[in-house]
């Protein structure tokens, strides 16, 4: 099955993405998501430029031999860039493996281990009434499983909680972070006054909705060790599904005094890439959700071997499923969940109408579980031409200042 056409497609229906469209000998097309939230054009060129010359005449076939290929010949090797590409490579080249055998890519990764995936979903406020009403709304929508963000008091701009209107094809409390201009927007932080707050919205959230709610939340890498330790402990009467994020990774080992402090359920992993940024957290179980996601880790194909390890530490899935994430690397996450014994949960945020006229979705979602459907491959066609007008704009996510000037984790 030789690949005879590869293209780089850069699209922006109310967010730039970066698809890689690979086309066989045999006229089978297979869709690979490389998009990298602020940085779009550094995968596309990479791929375009270097990847690209690499793949024309290959077997597509071959995916194990085309991912080690790809990682170890370029000698420099992990990191977001090009772990992205390696993903979009790999995941269209299970796309065509699918559609070969004519069934969803599921059946090819083990079969069905669940009948549907678990989501959940991203409720947020700037008040208690607000954030109420939103909860209620994701409730209504099916959702099961409720991430619950927050404005804090005396903080202008919070990690997940909207502060303008929806973008034109958008949902309507839609929060997309990346905003369209030549620079990226500052914004305040102060962790004492969050920790202080925090608290007590779980503590009225859990007198609102009751016990039996999962709830979820992002601390977003904001917090040292001793201070995510700290908000652990205080959530705990609160019976978090997980805290995400609660300290910045890169030093496994710092989530060795979290740990010790706190029993509620850590998630960590979104800005990884490889295994070995797990390696440490997963070994002496550090965490208890893997937040990585497809696009982001390179592929199908490490993503497995990254969760398989995770299994033998009972260590789940939770990947990373945001608006940043194409519908293309959203049904690649899917088809895995499905397969996968040790699956956690999986988050969702909808697409706006612009994304999904140009990704076509075979994906379903109701009464709060997805499924990625039964079409032959990932289930998801791209529509050139629709893409085509949507043209690539500059955006960037923000930043954070202390109140001292001080720049801080976003």
């Amino acid at each position: 099955m030789k690949i005879v056409a590869a293209e780089v497609v850069v699209t922006s229906p109310g967010r730039n993405f970066v698809t890689l469209r690979l086309t066989t000998e045999d006229g089978l097309v297979g869709l690979g998501d490389g998009t990298l939230n602020g940085r779009e054009l550094a995968v596309a060129s990479y791929l375009q430029d270097h990847v690209v010359p690499l793949l024309l005449g290959r077997d597509a076939h071959a995916i194990e031999d085309t991912w080690q290929l790809l990682y170890r010949s370029a000698y420099w090797r992990r990191g977001p860039v090009t772990m992205s590409a390696i993903a979009a490579v790999d995941v269209a080249l299970w796309d065509l493996k699918a559609k070969a055998a004519g069934m969803p890519l599921y059946q090819l990764l083990g079969g069905a281990s669940r009948a549907g995936i678990l989501a959940y979903g991203h409720a947020s406020g700037r008040d208690t009434d607000e954030l109420f009403d939103s909860i209620r709304h994701h409730l209504e929508l099916g959702f099961r499983a409720i991430r619950v963000q927050t404005a804090v008091p005396g903080i202008d701009a919070v990690y997940g909680v909207p502060t303008r209107p929806a973008t034109p094809g958008g949902r309507h409390d839609d929060y997309e972070p990346a905003q369209r201009a030549p620079l990226p927007a500052e914004e305040d932080w102060d962790t004492a006054a969050y920790l202080r707050h925090i608290p007590t919205v779980f503590e009225a959230v859990r007198s609102e909705f009751g016990a039996e709610l999962p709830l979820l939340h992002d601390g977003h890498h904001r917090m040292t060790p001793i201070q995510a330790a700290r908000l652990g402990r205080a959530l705990e009467p609160y019976d978090l599904f997980w805290l995400e994020d609660c300290t910045p990774a890169e030093n496994q080992e710092s989530l060795r005094l979290v740990r010790h402090h706190t029993t509620t359920p850590l998630a960590i992993g979104e800005v990884f890439n490889t295994v070995w940024d797990y390696q440490t957290l997963i070994r002496e179980q550090l965490i208890d959700y893997v937040r990585s996601s497809v696009t982001h880790t390179g592929g199908i194909t490490a993503m497995r071997k990254l969760l398989d390890y995770a299994a033998l530490y009972q260590v789940k899935s939770g990947i990373h499923g945001p608006t940043d994430i194409s519908p293309v690397g959203m049904a690649a996450a899917l088809h895995l969940d499905l397969a996968i014994h040790n699956f956690g949960i999986q988050e969702l945020m909808p697409h706006g109408s612009l994304t999904n006229e140009v990704f076509r979705q075979t994906y379903t979602f109701e009464d709060g579980y997805l499924h990625p459907g039964e079409e032959p491959g990932l289930g998801v066609e791209l529509d050139e031409e629709a893409a085509a007008r949507f043209p690539y704009e500059p955006a960037y996510l923000p930043f954070n200042r202390l109140k001292d000037g001080t720049v801080h984790d976003w």
